[in-house]
């Protein structure tokens, strides 16, 4: 019997890409309106998406607004802190 190495499979590279978060944080100095305009015009969302992302701040504290790339993520949370919103970037699933 012969023996052959084992070969392990390569994850691709899709599955070693990490996915990041930008969650905003609720304030009350900033008003809903230019929250729902800066998450616009930082993610690229729609006025309704905004708008609920917005509430959710509003109502719980804190929302989960834009997942993509570390860079895509960091570059929304710059312009979002650009209106007076704390914006902060994590993983998107903490290990």
């Amino acid at each position: 019997m012969s023996s052959s190495p084992l070969t392990t499979r390569q994850p691709d590279s899709l599955s070693q890409t990490k996915r990041y978060r930008t969650t905003i944080f609720n304030n009350d100095h900033t008003t809903m309106d230019t929250v729902v305009s800066i998450l616009m015009r930082a993610t690229g969302c729609s006025a309704e998406e905004a708008y609920i992302e917005m509430w959710e701040a509003h109502t719980f504290g804190k929302a989960d607004v834009h997942f993509d790339t570390r860079e895509m993520c960091e570059r929304a949370a710059r312009i979002i802190r650009t209106a007076g919103v704390e914006a902060e970037v994590r993983l998107e699933w903490d290990d």
